[in-house]
Formats: C-alpha cells, sequence, structure tokens
C-alpha cells in the first residue's frame, strides 16, 4: 500500500476513534455526526473536516484508506430500554452499505456488546451480509478494553474487515482483573492501570466550572445523596444499602433479573445504581450517566467531567463542548482513545503488507463471549452466525469461541 494512511470516521461524536488513528499516523479526511455538541469538540481538538449532518446511505465521502464508525448505541445498550425496531439499529445497516459501496481497504466498526444479540442476531447479520457480499473478510470480537490498557471494563463488540485481504485482530496489550471474562485475556502482560493509578496526579476539583483542567470539577452532594456516599464502601453499590436509602427508582426494579441477556422496557439497566468505585482496580464502564452513578473511591462526591475523560483515555488537552450533560454524553459515548490506537497500528501494519484479491468475503472468526459459557440468547445468536456462514467458509474452518 502506498505510505499515506487515510480515515473516514462516520458516527465520530467527540472523536474517540478517530483521536486513536490519528495517533497512530492516520490522516482524518472527513469525519460526520449529527449531535452538535460533539461535533464541536471534535472540530476544537481533531481538525476541521467534520460536518453536523445526518449519515444517510448515498453520502458523499472522499476517498480514504479506511472507514471507521459506530453508529449510535442506545438501540442495543443494557443501560436503556433496548426496543426492537429502535430506528437506531437501522444505522448498522446503513453503515454496512456505505462501506460496501464505497469499499474502502479495510472498515472498523464498534458497538456495545449488546449489539450481539439485539433482535436475536439479525443485527449481526444487517452488518455481516452486504460486507461479506461485498468481498470484506471479517473478524467479529467482543473485546475488554481494559485488556488494550483503558483503565476500565468496558466490554465492546470490534468489527474489522480488509477487502479481499485477511487482516489481523489486534491482540491484547495488558492483562486486567475485576471482571468477568477479564482473565482470559494476555494473562503474563503488564496489568492495565488502577483507577489509582489514573488519578493520582490530578489537583483536587474544584466546585466551580470550569475546573482545571477544564471539567475537573463537582457538584457537592446534600441531603440523602450525601448520606448514600457515605455509606458505600469501595466496590459496594445500592443494593448494599438499607433500603430506606434507595432511589426510587431502584427500589421498583431492584428484584429484576436479566437470565436471558435481553432486558426489556420494564426491566431497565444494570441493577447497580450509585457504585462507589475501588481505587485499586480498573473502573466499571463510563457512560453518559456516570456523573451521578459513580461515587469517587476515596471522597464523598461524585467523579469530575476530567476524572470520567481520563478513565476514557482522553489526554488533559482535550477539551469537551456543550453544557455539562452533552460533555458527559459525549465522554460516556466514545471509544477510549487507547484503544483505537491499538486497533489502528495493527491495521496500519496489516496495510503494509496487504495484497487485495478478487477472494470472496468471509467471516474470518467470531468471538461472542469472554467469559466461561454463554447466556440463551447468545447461544442462539451463536447457531444463527454458523448456519448463515456455515464452517466451510471459513478461513479457519473454525468459529473461536472463548467458553
Amino acid at each position: 500500500m502506498g505510505s499515506r494512511l487515510t480515515v473516514v470516521d462516520l458516527f465520530c461524536g467527540a472523536g474517540g476513534l478517530s483521536a486513536g488513528f490519528q495517533a497512530a499516523g492516520f490522516e482524518s479526511v472527513f469525519a460526520a455526526d449529527s449531535c452538535e455538541a460533539a461535533v464541536r469538540t471534535y472540530q476544537a481538538n481533531l481538525g476541521e473536516r467534520v460536518h453536523c449532518q445526518f449519515i444517510r446511505e448515498d453520502i458523499k465521502l472522499p476517498k480514504a484508506t479506511v472507514i471507521i464508525g459506530g453508529p449510535p448505541c442506545q438501540g442495543f445498550s443494557s443501560a436503556g430500554m433496548r426496543k426492537p425496531g429502535d430506528k437506531r439499529n437501522t444505522l448498522v445497516t446503513c453503515f454496512a452499505r456505505i462501506v460496501a459501496r464505497v469499499r474502502p481497504l479495510a472498515f472498523v466498526f464498534e458497538n456495545v456488546e449488546g449489539f450481539l444479540t439485539a433482535e436475536g442476531g439479525k443485527r449481526v447479520l444487517d452488518l455481516l451480509n452486504p460486507l461479506i457480499a461485498a468481498g470484506y473478510q471479517v473478524h467479529v470480537r467482543k473485546i475488554n478494553a481494559a485488556n488494550y490498557g483503558v483503565p476500565q471494563h468496558r466490554k465492546r463488540v470490534i468489527v474489522i474487515g480488509g477487502l479481499g485481504w485477511k487482516p489481523s485482530f489486534p491482540e491484547p496489550t495488558h492483562s486486567a482483573y475485576g471482571a468477568p471474562g477479564a482473565g482470559l485475556a494476555g494473562k503474563l502482560l503488564p496489568p492495565t492501570p488502577t483507577l489509582e493509578e489514573v488519578l493520582a496526579d490530578l489537583s483536587p476539583p474544584c466546585t466551580k466550572e470550569p475546573g482545571t483542567p477544564q471539567g475537573h470539577f463537582y457538584r457537592p452532594l446534600t441531603g440523602v445523596d450525601l448520606e448514600r456516599a457515605r455509606a458505600l464502601k469501595p466496590g459496594q453499590t445500592m443494593r448494599d444499602l438499607p433500603r430506606e436509602l434507595w432511589h426510587e427508582s431502584y427500589a421498583r426494579r431492584a428484584n429484576r433479573r436479566i437470565m436471558d441477556g435481553t432486558p426489556t422496557e420494564k426491566r431497565g439497566g444494570a441493577p447497580a445504581g450509585v457504585r462507589r468505585l475501588a481505587a485499586n482496580y480498573p473502573s466499571k464502564a463510563i457512560t453518559g450517566g456516570a456523573l451521578s452513578e459513580f461515587i469517587h473511591p476515596l471522597e464523598d462526591r461524585n467523579l469530575t467531567l476530567r476524572e470520567c475523560a481520563r478513565i476514557q483515555t482522553f489526554p488533559d488537552e482535550f477539551t469537551f463542548r456543550g453544557t455539562c450533560a452533552e460533555q458527559s454524553q459525549s465522554i460516556g459515548n466514545a471509544v477510549p482513545p487507547r484503544l483505537a490506537a491499538v486497533i489502528a497500528g495493527n491495521l496500519a501494519g496489516n496495510l503494509s503488507t496487504a495484497e487485495p484479491s478478487t477472494e470472496n468475503g468471509e467471516l474470518l472468526s467470531f468471538v461472542p463471549t469472554l467469559s466461561n459459557g454463554m447466556s440463551p440468547i447468545l447461544a442462539l445468536v451463536t447457531r444463527l452466525v454458523r448456519s448463515t456462514f456455515p464452517e466451510e467458509q471459513f478461513a479457519q474452518k473454525e468459529i473461536f469461541l472463548w467458553d
């Protein structure tokens, strides 16, 4: 391949994926997202070639080596109300058809782990069918960002494809602990940083915006919120508190159980409520609601925006635009730049020796779980993938499972 590596970022958000690709030597030639605050954040930190627009299948794009993107995940997220038929889900098909039409040498797709089980696996096929038909050779794997040096347990689905050539999937760079399946990858590698380590050199936060560095401020807790914080020990959640300290919304769903991996609207999100993080472990996954959900490991306060950004591996000079709520959402939605840089660096190495051919597209690997065993719905999706892409179509003659 030529020495100039270029990238288009669709559904770019604040630019976590682009930041990692730029760090790995890619030139961003186009980015787009429909969220104005996220686009202004991208523009302030990563360049002017970003557009605030809705993304459609007929979008006009400049020629690029790679197309990357993570269509909005709320339709799949276990932290939301996973609605079948959510219009945001169809953006997966939009992304796949854009890649199939434009035909870059490679693509990278990122989404939440709920993407795998959404609508019984239909969204996985919506992504794979157009891409494999167009000649892409594809890896689909669920990973934990902690195994790539990100100081949080953030499980995500990463899909990587090469047009007529076989890309490799990036190997873990770090060992991790403190979450199911985290120890199954990279056991002999350096441990991922703990929450205490990643926040260690931040100065004390202030109580007024914007803080130094930007976003390093908090609003003091009062009343029952302060009572909850004081009662929580590191690693504890609302379920460990006396019932009189539970949120009303938490009390309504306290007895729910997610047995099949597909929460209904009534089940809501993960039954944790407020949580005090543990200093000697990687953080739990940073989301758009982290400011209200997470208590600092050592102080009786919520995290600051800057602490959330650090856990997401954004550098302190990376500034965010919009209201506090919009900044929190931009940070929580982002792909950690460190994870993106590992993916991009591995892909850049692949591209330097790639020799595209006219071979048919195929599914190179499918790793749907990091844990021992799988839920009934995930087993159903695995059978669906096997039946759609029979083993004889696999380059390595098998679907890889960590079970």
